[in-house]
């Protein structure tokens, strides 16, 4: 079963990238268009949603970064907890290397970028945006060049990239939720509490489900909590047993429901949203600006020297091993391709650096982000078109 929901998650993922980067190219094509100034004006454009006493006030962009993207979260937060219970995290001894791995990634590109931004005298809040692996256009462009490698590689580059998220949520979690309002905060708490209970007593209908995860979602807000952090916590709750009246797991349903929708609509809505740069008037100096350079660095070197840095010690400390049937110059590919890190890394660019779509450090982190994924992508594929006839059975 695990491996059917794993196989049937790859293959969405992989087919929905093509929808993601075509968003992402529209978004670059009209904000360097007649149509930029329309679009940027739609990017800033206040909202009011009310719905009885409720009432919120949000721009575009903001709806899309919190709202949207809160759907995004909690997907990822059930795919988290059905690995972790039921999928190729529940195995330990499948752990150790894809999970050293997945840190190392994260402390690679940090290094990296306080290196390089902080001798070019850049700003060092930017140390997060390239900590993120970006699974959809990973696992596209792993479907793309690795035909005839090794099927352990892709699971190995799932389970870091799951690893990777969570890493990347806790990390939205702890630097990202300032001057937190304690009622709506308790709010949440006793709602996901209460959740928790009546989902492991009783059969929840659907829309009760839903009604909470809005209830939660408008707290959080309110409370001044990041919603990528309750959204994952949402899931949490969600129960992964079972129905005894139908069999039917209602996470594998949320699963099932939301994926689609996430996919094809949340995911590419957010990079047409985010990834439109506009290189009217953009000069040298800031195309390779410390913020830029600090990025794109971070993502295209930092990623492959922590990840790859990682798995070779696991192996050689013997705490964990290599993918099996896979040689290590196609463990390199797959540590190339972690640098990719698109739709993550612009979401933590948003909260790093606050402001207008079009603000000096929006575009820097768009600039950078754009260019080191791009980078670590081709060398990817680069390495696994040379590496398809590696005979990986020898340690």
């Amino acid at each position: 079963m695990a491996r059917t929901l794993t196989l049937d998650f790859l293959k969405t993922e992989t087919a929905s990238a093509a929808a993601l980067g075509a968003a992402a190219l529209a978004a670059l094509i009209v904000a360097n268009s007649p149509l930029a100034g329309d679009y940027f004006t739609w990017l800033k454009s206040v909202h009011v949603l009310q719905i009885g006493p409720l009432r919120m006030e949000e721009t575009i962009s903001e709806w899309i970064k919190e709202g949207l993207m809160a759907v995004f979260f909690l997907v990822v937060g059930l795919e988290i907890k059905y690995e972790i219970l039921r999928g190729e995290l529940s195995d330990p001894r499948k752990l150790a290397t894809p999970v050293l791995a997945a840190l190392g990634g994260m402390v690679g590109p940090a290094l990296v970028y306080l290196v390089v931004a902080g001798s070019l005298g850049g700003p060092h809040a930017g140390w997060p945006v390239p900590l993120a692996t970006d699974i959809a256009f990973a696992l596209a462009v792993f479907g793309l060049v690795g035909k005839g490698l090794p099927s352990s590689l892709r699971v190995f580059l799932l389970t870091l990239a799951i690893v990777d998220d969570l890493g990347a949520i806790a990390l939205i979690a702890v630097l990202f939720s300032s001057g937190v309002a304690l009622m709506p905060l308790l709010g949440v708490a006793v709602l996901l509490v209460a959740g928790a209970i009546w989902g492991r007593t009783m059969r929840v209908p659907a829309p009760f489900w839903v009604l909470g995860f809005a209830l939660v979602w408008w707290l959080t807000v309110e409370a001044g909590l990041s919603t990528s952090l309750t959204a994952v916590a949402f899931a949490a709750i969600v129960p992964i047993a079972p129905r005894s009246e139908d069999g039917q797991s209602p996470l594998k349903e949320a699963m099932h429901d939301l994926h689609p929708y996430v996919a094809w609509l949340v995911l590419p809505l957010f990079a047409f949203a985010k990834a439109g740069v506009s290189f009217a008037g953009l000069s040298l100096d800031q195309a390779f600006a410390p913020l830029v350079l600090g990025i794109a660095l971070g993502l295209f070197v930092g990623k492959q020297i922590g990840v790859f840095g990682a798995a070779w010690l696991a192996s050689a400390l013997k705490i964990g091993a290599r993918p099996s049937g896979a040689t290590w110059r196609q463990v390199y590919g797959v540590s190339l391709l972690c640098g990719v890190g698109f739709t993550m890394s612009l979401f933590i660019g948003t909260l790093a650096f606050p402001g207008a779509v079009d603000s000096p450090e929006q575009i820097e982190v768009k600039l950078g982000v754009l260019g080191g994924s791009l980078l670590s992508a081709i060398a990817a594929a680069l390495v696994f078109a040379t590496a398809k006839n590696d005979a990986g059975n020898a340690e």
